[in-house]
């Protein structure tokens, strides 16, 4: 399915420190490093080497979570063909604000059928919210059929779950591109 041709462009997004860019640069340099706040956005190519996916370069756009940066989501999610939304499990406190900007996202008239993988991060941290918890604390289950989803518990410092994670996202797109063309 994947090949050298295959490109597949991807916004991540989620509130501030959820870990976003530590997921990008694993993914990238499958390596830990130490990042900062993201003011911006950070944007990386990675190229899928196993799996379904294999051969496939995904460009990821890590957009920073803080409020002041989240109306930007928006214009970086227009060129997307899929969302990563990630979420802090351990950050109980902030679900509902996770759940609150998710909704907000999916009921956006552009971004309507793009395919979105939530990750709930940080699953290695003792207190952290198992992703079935996450997924009922996000109200996904309430989601339209129509709506191409699907949530996966990770680690982005050991990296653990990012490859399942990476495929999911891969066959959501794949997917939804079978739903366009059938138009």
């Amino acid at each position: 399915m994947g090949g050298s041709s295959s490109a597949v462009q991807l916004t991540m997004i989620g509130l501030d420190q959820s870990g976003k860019t530590t997921l990008l640069y694993r993914l990238k340099y499958d390596q830990f490093t130490n990042t900062t706040p993201t003011i911006g956005f950070n944007c990386e190519k990675v190229k899928c080497e196993t799996g379904t996916a294999k051969g496939t370069t995904f460009t990821i756009w890590d957009i920073g979570g803080a409020d002041k940066t989240r109306p930007l989501w928006r214009a970086y999610i227009r060129s997307s063909e899929g969302i990563i939304f990630v979420v802090d499990s351990v950050d109980k406190e902030r679900i509902e604000e996770a759940k609150l900007e998710l909704t907000k996202l999916i009921r956006c008239s552009d971004n309507q059928g793009l395919p979105i993988l939530v990750i709930a991060n940080k699953q290695d941290m003792p207190g952290s919210l198992d992703p079935v918890t996450v997924e009922k604390q996000l109200g996904l289950h309430e989601l339209p059929p129509s709506q191409l989803w699907t949530l996966l518990g990770a680690c982005a410092i050991t990296g653990e779950g990012l490859s399942d994670a990476i495929e999911a996202m891969y066959e959501l797109v794949l997917k939804r591109r079978r739903m366009k063309k059938k138009r």
